[in-house]
């Protein structure tokens, strides 16, 4: 078995004697992989990242069972950047600003090529390690082209490949240059079978498929909602680190506060500024929790060599800023706002929180949606977009926002606040149990199984 991604279980850096240091990765994959163990013989091919990623390429150095393809940094960040998340991330989280942007000229065609590049590298790879008949699994938007290239190479080949983000509706996937919007479903067409995380994005990809490549042909859809990783969580959340920021939370929140929680990448569609707003708007509509509550949000930086992402950066910084000046008092400031990342601090936060506000204009899943109720002492309530994956499964449980509805949102963190000690615990226990229907060990096994199957 193999799985193709662009980042690795693993990464390198060199320290100031010339040593490479690893770094072990987390996330749902990594987790997922661990399941099936280390007796199945199965390797993980990835992008090596950094200048310590291909230092290790370059010396020899690496992990059983990890390959890393040292991609020239040119052509990754054409690939990477200039592709997958400045046009099929935007196209299928539907962010583009549509009276200035795409525009696809020839800058966009060069870029194309180099994602083509960046693709066949996997493909190649792949086909060179794989077994006869071996089950692959690809991963993810960065690598649409894999599958058809691998099936070129090695037709013996089980072909997998997952989606982790939303997948765009035919109106708006219709966006993308004609033959690039085929190149990329026949790709994926490639595979024997695809992954998604929920119905709607599994059918919004059937719908592009039919409409601009001729139908599905012998490809199957499966849907695999991620679930969090409750053992892992629960464990993590008490060590000794997260009980130290507790402590330091809990003086800066102050005494007998309710917390209105939020951890987030600063990314586009998270749509922390709205949040904010809509913080805004309920102590101006409800000054009754003024001086009562804290947003304590967490928006840490993102993708910060893409200009737009540091100026969104610099614009949740200025709201938060401006809400504080204006409701603020010697006692009491009414947004915690925490810019650099801090995993530790984020466990005590969520364990923390009265409330969890999950607004995003458009998310494959949302993981923070089902984290935070799993990990809260009390339990908390989940103010939680319709148009995250998560309220597939969490909805009925939740406080249902549009997320470009500012004063709705206000409203919702208002009954969120509002809300019984009692009622609120049993909304988390429910929520907690929709959450971990799927952990990542079954998530991944689910889907290889269906793969060989």
């Amino acid at each position: 078995m193999l799985v193709a991604s662009n980042r690795g279980p693993v990464s390198y850096t060199v320290a100031d004697d010339g040593s490479l240091r690893s770094k072990r990765g987390g996330g749902g994959l990594v987790s997922g992989l661990s399941a099936i163990g280390p007796e199945s013989g199965a390797l993980w091919v990835c992008s090596a990242l950094s200048d310590g990623d291909r230092e290790a390429v370059r010396r020899g150095v690496g992990e059983d069972g990890v390959r890393m393809l040292d991609i020239p940094a040119d052509v990754h960040a054409d690939a990477y950047n200039g592709i997958a998340n400045s046009v099929l991330w935007f196209v299928h989280h539907m962010l583009y600003q549509t009276p200035l942007e795409p525009v696809f000229d020839a800058e966009f065609r060069r870029r194309w090529a180099s994602y083509e590049t960046y693709n066949r590298a996997f493909a190649e790879a792949l086909a060179e390690e794989a077994a006869e008949g071996a089950a692959v699994l690809v991963q993810d938007y960065h690598l649409t082209l894999v599958p058809g290239m691998l099936r070129e190479l090695r037709p013996d080949l089980r072909i997998g490949h997952f989606s982790h983000t939303p997948w765009a509706p035919p109106e708006y996937f219709a966006m993308l240059p004609d033959d690039i919007a085929r190149q990329v479903l026949r790709g994926m067409l490639g595979a024997d079978r695809l992954g998604f995380l929920t119905r709607r994005w599994a059918d919004a990809f059937t719908a592009c498929c039919e409409r601009f490549a001729g139908g599905l042909g012998d490809t199957r859809i499966g849907v695999h909602g991620l679930g969090a990783d409750a053992d892992f969580l629960r464990v993590r959340s008490h060590e000794r680190d997260v009980e130290e920021r507790i402590v330091t939370l809990r003086e800066e929140i102050g005494e007998g506060r309710r917390t209105i929680v939020r951890v987030d990448r600063t990314e586009l569609s998270k749509n922390i500024v709205r949040g904010l707003l809509a913080y805004r708007q309920l102590l101006d509509d409800h000054p009754e929790w003024r001086e009562r509550v804290v947003h304590v949000a967490f928006a840490y930086p993102s993708r910060q060599d893409l200009a737009v992402y540091r100026d969104y950066t610099a614009e949740v910084a200025r709201v938060a800023e401006e809400i504080n000046e204006r409701y603020g008092t010697p006692g009491w400031r009414p947004v915690l706002l925490h810019l650099k990342d801090d995993f530790a601090r984020s466990l005590a936060a969520y364990r923390l929180a009265d409330v969890a506000l999950v607004n995003p204009i458009r998310d494959g899943m949302n993981l923070v949606a089902k984290e935070v109720p799993l990990v809260s002492d009390t339990g908390c309530a989940l103010v939680l977009s319709r148009e995250a994956g998560a309220h597939e499964e969490l909805g009925e449980d939740a406080i249902t926002v549009n997320p470009y509805d500012v004063v709705q949102t206000a409203e919702a963190l208002h009954e969120a606040l509002s809300l019984g000690a009692e009622e609120r615990a049993e909304r988390s226990k429910r929520l907690a149990s929709a959450a971990t229907a799927l952990p990542p060990s079954r998530w991944f096994l689910d889907q290889l199984e269906a793969l060989r199957a």
